[in-house]
């Protein structure tokens, strides 16, 4: 039978919301890249400036921002190491997807009040061509067509159906198993019948892991036996590893893959926030050699085609009580900046989401 799991949401790190319900906003407020990171990541890489509200052309909507998400991956367009990102550049908007409601429209497609996902950017009000922005439905918490019902799920989803060719009875090892990405992955191979095993930071992690997300067991990389508890926890070896971090952990990883096993390789988290990325850890292609393991990256952009399909099976998960997808919040544009510094070290569980309007 599916397993099942109490529905959590994480909203500790919460702060007054700054908007009221139906409060008219008289300037676009917009988080702008104020200098390029020398090292890590700092409040002070942001300044917040204002503009005019922006008015839609034809053929256009204007969206004005809901919630916005908070990934890592956006530290890797900062540090120029994300090809699909382009240069990293200044003075302009921080980019970042959010849901957003139509205020106003120029277009047959979309009409005002319609909620649809959008590159909002770290802004109030964006622009943006109706035709190619994905309608969204008010069933369900926007601030999961961010999460699970996302990137972070679709990539979670694909990563592990079919790049990791999941089946029953594998054993799953998750890095970062914490994360926007990790928690999702490590409920998805439950619901499909499998073992799993999640790396995260602290033991408060572990045991949150263990009794609201749903994995069988746990491991803190910062445990001085951390190489100990891991090879205690895959006593059967690992069948698929999500590797989110690189590294360290994935070297860790590599000694406890089975032969014939699957690597997934979707971040290296531990890398973005860094003037100097290390280097692949020992092993590589020796293991991969010897247990002939398979190690594939992807891009969910490649699955395009099939992502209403998985959004619809991962919103049915949610609605009958299978699959609790955790955002952690953070309320206020203002907010934006010491969000994503904290989430750099660590300090989210779930899907990091900035709560800009109720």
């Amino acid at each position: 039978m599916p397993y099942r799991i109490r529905q959590v949401t994480i909203s500790n790190l919460t702060h007054a919301v700054y908007f009221q319900m139906g409060s008219k906003m008289k300037e676009n407020r917009q988080i702008l890249i104020d200098s390029l990171p020398e090292d890590k990541l700092s409040k002070s890489n942001y300044r917040l400036d204002s503009n005019e509200i922006p008015n839609p052309g034809e053929g256009e909507v204007l969206c004005k921002t809901l919630v916005i998400s908070v990934g890592a991956g956006s530290r890797a367009g900062m540090q120029g190491s994300a090809s699909y990102a382009g240069a990293p550049k200044t003075d302009i908007v921080m980019g970042g997807t959010g849901v957003a409601r139509i205020e106003k429209s120029n277009s047959e497609i979309l009409s005002p009040g319609d909620l649809v996902v959008c590159s909002t950017g770290w802004q109030d009000y964006s622009v943006h061509k109706a035709e190619g922005l994905l309608k969204v439905m008010d069933d369900i918490d926007p601030a999961h067509y961010l999460g699970a019902l996302g990137t972070n799920g679709l990539t979670a989803y694909f990563g592990l159906t079919d790049v990791g060719d999941l089946n029953e009875g594998n054993t799953v090892l998750v890095s970062a198993a914490a994360g926007s990405v990790g928690h999702i992955v490590g409920q998805i191979a439950k619901i499909k019948g499998c073992q799993t095993i999640g790396i995260t930071s602290t033991t408060e992690k572990c045991e949150l892991l263990r009794s609201k997300v749903g994995y069988d067991a746990a491991v803190s990389y910062r445990s001085e036996n951390f190489r100990g508890e891991l090879k205690d926890a895959c006593q059967k070896g690992v069948d698929i590893y999500f590797d989110n971090t690189g590294g360290d952990i994935l070297g860790m990883a590599l000694r406890r893959m089975n032969e014939h096993s699957c690597i997934i390789c979707c971040g290296v988290v531990s890398q973005y926030d860094t003037s100097s990325p290390a280097g692949s850890p020992t092993g590589i292609p020796g293991l991969l050699v010897n247990k002939r393991i398979r190690m594939q990256g992807f891009l969910i952009f490649d699955y395009a085609e099939k992502y209403a399909a998985a959004r619809e099976e991962m919103k049915n998960w949610i609605k009958s009580g299978i699959f609790s997808p955790i955002n952690d919040e953070f309320h206020g544009l203002e907010q934006a900046p010491a969000a994503f510094v904290d989430l750099l070290a660590g300090g989210n569980v779930g899907t990091r989401v900035i709560r800009v309007e109720d």
